[in-house]
């Protein structure tokens, strides 16, 4: 889609649909009916125009999530590439935290690995080594996602536009070094009330998490907005997400990382 002030005021439009509807906690059609025809990076534009506005209301951006770090999801989609989110500092929450359901719309948990900078990866073309070097630890996670759009009726500028379908997060507390673990072969598990609901694999997240990470790295550098110490990167899926309810209790383990718990009330 061309930059025009035509497209620039669907942008607007999309971005305020999405902004309503998380504020107001009701889902919205979804997006791509009003950018019919445009490709990812517009859908960009509409999530950054929401960024923006987070930042400006006082926001504190703390990291990004990966989004479509399945290569059969990729299919499924007809891209050949991740997605990204933004991640601001009221998303997280505590290992073993119950989270209010009154601030979520259609929630859905996935277990991943995290990240954390140690230092800066500002600059283009980073390398698997420069990205060895930056990142300072990695935990267990739980990712918590939630679609603005209705009935999770999302193609890839929905959930582009909508932040990559970003709600909250919880970091576990065995920070380990990465020489430490084995981010390919580990294995992760979710429970829901001790009841296995999901399982998988690191190299079911791009065939190592390092990778989907060094991707977002040299994105990020690209777009502007550079991956600063002290930022967390949740890393993508390790298995398939679940649908969360009031009264749920999760609990996701990965090998070499130890566990991460989440509730629903």
């Amino acid at each position: 889609m061309p930059v025009t002030e035509p497209a620039v005021e669907i942008a607007e439009k999309a971005a305020n649909l999405l902004w309503t509807a998380q504020q107001n906690l009701r889902t919205c059609a979804p997006v791509r009916e009003l950018l019919s025809g445009a490709g990812p990076d517009f859908a960009y534009r509409v999530q950054e125009l929401n960024t923006t506005r987070r930042l400006a209301e006082g926001a504190r951006l703390v990291g990004r999530k990966i989004g479509l770090t399945s290569v059969a999801v990729q299919k499924q989609l007809g891209v050949d590439q991740p997605d990204y989110g933004m991640l601001f500092a009221d998303m997280a929450r505590a290992d073993g935290e119950t989270v209010s359901m009154a601030r979520l719309i259609q929630p859905k948990v996935e277990g991943e690995i995290a990240f954390v900078m140690g230092r800066d990866l500002d600059f283009a073309t980073p390398t698997i080594a420069d990205l060895l070097r930056a990142v300072d630890f990695a935990v267990a996670a739980i990712e918590i996602v939630d679609s603005r759009v209705q009935n999770w009726d999302i193609r890839l500028v929905d959930t582009i536009a909508d932040n990559a379908s970003a709600a909250m997060y919880v970091l576990g507390t065995q920070p380990k070094l990465l020489r430490d673990i084995d981010l390919v072969h580990c294995g992760m598990l979710m429970e829901r009330g001790g009841e296995q609901v999901s399982i998988g694999a690191g190299e079911a997240c791009m065939g190592n998490p390092l990778a989907a990470a060094l991707w977002l790295a040299a994105t990020m550098a690209r777009v502007g907005r550079p991956l600063k110490a002290g930022d967390t990167i949740l890393s993508g899926a390790l298995g398939p997400m679940v649908p969360a309810k009031s009264g749920d209790a999760f609990e996701v383990r990965v090998s070499g990382l130890g566990s991460v718990r989440v509730s629903f009330a």
